[in-house]
């Protein structure tokens, strides 16, 4: 018999924001909530968990690597409120994919309890273009039906990223589409018209928006512009380095379910140094992950920040919330998550009324925010 447990605060529901008590064990059993509006702002904020669509790494390891690290990477993230997330791939060797997806599916099969759940794979690599490599090294390939399959019968692939201007890409589109692959458009040098085809295609999103991509040149318009004006789902970095804050509140605007990412990296959780990304050594300094070059290469950013920089370049808490976690949950159909409603699993954190991270639960089991 699971011991049920309670949470007061101001509770953001599918109504809206509500004063009261969420009673659950492993999945929410009621919402014993009055019918204010929950405005009370020295109450604790309860928020649906995060869920992490693009996640490298963090503690100092990259899913690359292979083995038991996805186990570190889930319990990382855990401990900065995210309760579900996708193991994000480097281009790399095939061979070295699919070591990293043997050591994932491994980790799938025999979750940590006091870790976020993996749900399954962003491939973002290698089905990409060279002349948009941005942090991926250059060892991409053309994408074949064949090759997705095999990789895919590893461990669930999720969301695949590709560069529609390759090769056969856009036409593979509704085969992927068919395998219940969100495929999405990034790290390409391809046009407007290139994007709009393949979201014609069945294309459903755009990975890490203006990054990797062609933009919004007004006259030239490319993969971002196309973004703009079609995209219901895009995710963005809101780190504060990868896109100006200004630039977050136009995307904001224009596709509405527009989510939030980390893009986190080994780096992610430690101190100033370097650390692995894929094949490539990146180094973490003054909160940003770059190349030798200086280029930007992933981020060091969690969920809970970037929830809070979500408000501060001006959404409202409500709207920044499911960008970090409603969102998702629906671009991926996880119908059992992404908001706090009697049934679904109990995945909530608890913060304080300045956003800080109090509590986390994952399935009705709570996380130690302290270092292990």
């Amino acid at each position: 018999m699971n011991t049920p447990h309670a949470l007061h605060g101001r509770i953001l529901t599918p109504l809206g924001w509500r004063r009261g008590h969420v009673r659950f064990d492993q999945h929410i059993h009621t919402l014993d909530v009055d019918d204010h509006a929950g405005d009370d702002n020295t109450l604790p904020v309860i928020l649906p968990g995060f869920i992490d669509l693009h996640v490298h790494g963090g503690a100092g390891v990259d899913l690359m690597q292979g083995g038991d690290v996805a186990r570190t990477i889930a319990r990382t993230h855990a401990r900065h409120g995210t309760t579900s997330l996708l193991g994000t791939t480097m281009t790399a060797a095939m061979d070295e994919i699919e070591n990293a997806l043997r050591g994932l599916a491994q980790v799938m099969a025999a979750p940590d309890s006091d870790a976020a759940q993996i749900v399954g794979v962003h491939l973002e690599g290698p089905f990409i273009s060279p002349q948009r490599l941005g942090a991926q090294p250059p060892r991409t390939v053309e994408a074949t039906l064949q090759c997705v399959q095999h990789l895919h019968a590893l461990a669930p692939i999720k969301v695949l990223t590709l560069a529609p201007e390759i090769g056969q890409h856009t036409a593979l589109i509704p085969a992927l589409s068919n395998m219940g692959i969100r495929v999405q458009l990034g790290h390409s040098a391809g046009t407007y018209e290139d994007a709009v085809a393949a979201l014609q295609a069945g294309a459903t999103g755009f990975t890490h928006l203006f990054n990797g991509m062609t933009g919004v040149d007004h006259r030239n318009p490319g993969i971002a512009a196309a973004a703009l004006a079609y995209a219901q789902y895009a995710e963005i970095i809101p780190d504060l380095h990868h896109v100006h804050r200004g630039v977050i509140r136009m995307a904001a605007r224009a596709i509405p379910r527009l989510y939030a990412v980390t893009d986190a990296t080994a780096a992610t959780g430690m101190p100033d140094g370097e650390y692995a990304l894929g094949e490539q050594r990146v180094h973490k300094c003054m909160g940003c992950v770059r190349l030798a070059s200086g280029s930007l290469a992933g981020s060091a950013l969690t969920m809970d920040q970037a929830l809070r920089n979500l408000v501060d370049v001006g959404l409202e808490l409500a709207d920044a919330a499911q960008r970090v976690s409603t969102f998702q949950a629906d671009y991926l159909a996880l119908h059992d998550r992404g908001r706090i409603a009697p049934g679904l699993r109990a995945d909530m954190v608890v913060l304080s009324p300045d956003l800080h991270l109090q509590q986390v639960w994952v399935g009705g089991q709570s996380i130690s925010l302290q270092h292990a």
